[in-house]
């Protein structure tokens, strides 16, 4: 698999199959990920893993927490055009493909509670950061994230990156002992994807090139 048809095959994951994942493939991606590019080399990731049983202990944690206010804005609060169409798009796609009608709270809220069962995942992670940091090492995040699950593709494992668990993260930090200098910035879904469930056809469109790049 070359990086293109990597690029093209990744998309958020938001059904799996429960076939396990090993530690030592997890191990493997989160080091070859960790060339990911980072100003003045910082390299400020700290990922905490959970799988087989440490996943199972998780659920059992969280079953009885509600979640909070999320620790960061995941969106702007007045999210504007063309943004917010973008984002609504989607969203209305995915739920159409499962058949929630826009008017169906609880139908949608139970699909967003998915999120914190990452989607039946087998394997997981959190990416956390130190609270000291800024946004030029928020972007260092995302290119070790991408660089991830681009790496992922081609060990044949699907994931989805997910902001919602901003939302609990004080019951991950307990969960983890995580240090309070660390933030938590998402969690990453990670197994293989169930390819029968209708949710996972959907494809998020992206806008032309001439929209989001000036020649100068």
């Amino acid at each position: 698999m070359d990086v293109t048809e990597a690029v093209n095959r990744r998309k958020s994951v938001r059904a799996f199959l429960p076939d396990p994942v090993d530690d030592a493939v997890i191990a493997e991606l989160l080091t070859a990920a960790s060339r990911a590019p980072s100003g003045g080399n910082v390299q400020p990731w700290r990922i905490y893993v959970v799988n087989g049983e440490s996943m199972t202990r998780f659920r059992e944690f969280l079953a009885d927490r509600q979640p909070g206010a999320a620790a960061y804005d995941i969106y702007p609060p007045k999210l504007h055009e063309p943004y917010r169409s973008s984002r609504f798009k989607i969203g209305e796609q995915m739920y159409a493909s499962i058949g929630i009608e826009r008017d169906d709270k609880a139908g949608r809220f139970a699909q967003f509670a998915q999120n914190l069962d990452f989607f039946g995942a087998p394997a997981a992670f959190f990416c956390f950061i130190d609270r000291v940091m800024g946004p030029p090492q928020w972007s260092d995040l995302g290119m070790f994230l991408q660089t991830f699950m681009l790496l992922a593709q081609e060990a044949g494992l699907d994931t989805c990156p997910q902001e919602a668990w901003a939302v609990h993260e004080p019951a991950v930090m307990e969960f983890g002992s995580v240090p309070d200098e660390l933030r938590l910035f998402c969690g990453m879904a990670i197994g293989t994807a169930d390819w029968d469930h209708p949710i996972n056809s959907v494809e998020s469109e992206r806008e032309p090139l001439d929209v989001f790049a000036t020649f100068l």
